[in-house]
């Protein structure tokens, strides 16, 4: 997991943070919220490594039964579940499987890849050509694709029709629509609030739309306040996998 955090910006760790917080919670916050302010006033490579194993730690924590945590945690075990095995319950939760055998980048990745094509392909023709047509692709254009396509759908199928501006955008339209969710409606309205003011040129994408709790997507599954976190934290993740390897801007 800490492959994953290590090159992320501070308002990705903001944005992280608040998610953890955000709603109910077991866990005590306040090392977490000082290893944040720290790295935020003196971003270090030691701040930032600090802060890192905080967020590690919490996301573990979620991602574990209680009596497990303190059981590990008791015998000198690593306390948490393994982040590999809370990717793969945020991946049945969402009815998108991973192959085994995949890192940690890899599988959030392909998770947020093949969650956004499952749910553009769940929607109504009518919705994905609106989709498409608020992310600035001609109606004719987006007419003619969706016809070819015959409802099946593959990211390169869709790079190749609009590019990456485009497919970016439904990535970040679907993901961020998914999060906001998963943590209901207050929180949701934390982290448009902390998107709009720390990601600015993500607006056109994540904008009120994007974070709609009406039920005109795919159900989710809520399992829990756990899940309600562990969810958010591994699709932001996969966003942020995309960004940083050139996938998504």
């Amino acid at each position: 997991m800490q492959d994953l955090l290590v090159d992320l910006t501070d308002a990705d760790y903001l944005f992280l943070v608040r998610i953890i917080e955000g709603g109910a919670h077991l866990s005590d916050t306040r090392a977490l919220r000082e290893a944040l302010a720290a790295f935020e006033a003196a971003p270090s490579d030691a701040a930032r490594r600090a802060l890192c194993a905080e967020i590690e730690e919490h996301v573990r924590y979620l991602g574990s039964a209680d009596l497990a945590y303190f059981l590990r945690k008791t015998t000198g075990r690593t306390p948490g579940a393994p982040f590999r095995e809370i990717v793969g319950d945020v991946a049945r939760v969402l009815k998108t499987p991973l192959e085994p055998g995949l890192t940690d980048r890899e599988a959030v990745r392909r998770l947020v890849q093949r969650y956004t094509t499952r749910t553009f392909g769940s929607m109504s023709a009518q919705e994905q050509q609106d989709l498409l047509v608020e992310l600035g692709v001609d109606r004719e254009r987006a007419l003619a694709f969706l016809a070819k396509s015959a409802g099946a759908f593959a990211l390169p199928a869709l790079i190749q029709a609009f590019g990456m501006i485009v497919v970016d955008g439904l990535i970040k339209r679907v993901i961020f629509g998914a999060i906001a969710r998963f943590v209901g409606r207050r929180v949701a309205g934390e982290l448009f609030r902390l998107a709009a003011g720390r990601f600015p040129w993500w607006l056109r994408w994540i904008g009120p739309a994007a974070w709609s709790l009406s039920a005109g997507w795919v159900l989710l599954d809520l399992q829990g306040p756990a899940v309600r976190k562990t969810a958010p934290i591994v699709l932001y993740l996969g966003v942020c996998a995309l960004r940083e390897d050139g996938a998504t801007a």
